[in-house]
């Protein structure tokens, strides 16, 4: 499925989070930012794509806040608070500008967020493909 080949791509470049370390210039913290947030985007994308694909249409999966919900109803993710939070770092993702909310994102994904996105990846492959 195309989407989640573009979660897999995103993910693989996310995982060199994991090869920086503080302090960061600010094009390394940028880049580093941007990381999680495509890798964000892509995620709750292939998770639409494979509901829809899996019949998941009884209501409207537009927004990734639902798309959340419904993944969660499914059992295709097991922690709808730990995704709503990785939602509103994505979220914060266009005020980078602000070093501390840049800082933390990066952080919250090195030390979070990838191995949610590591579970994510392993159940869509085993359970849902």
């Amino acid at each position: 499925m195309k989407k989640f080949d573009n979660f897999c791509k995103a993910l693989a470049n996310l995982r060199d989070i994991k090869n920086y370390n503080e302090p960061f210039d600010n094009v390394t913290t940028t880049g580093l930012v941007a990381l999680y947030g495509i890798c964000f985007e892509q995620s709750w994308k292939a998770m639409k794509e494979i509901l829809e694909d899996q019949g998941y249409l009884e209501e409207s999966l537009g927004s990734p806040r639902k798309v959340l919900q419904v993944a969660y109803r499914a059992r295709m993710i097991n922690d709808e608070e730990l995704w709503v939070n990785a939602l509103k770092a994505r979220n914060n993702v266009a005020h980078a500008y602000n070093e501390a909310i840049a800082l933390s994102i990066i952080k919250e994904a090195k030390d979070v967020y990838l191995e949610m996105f590591e579970d994510l990846k392993g159940t869509l492959e085993n359970e849902w493909l």
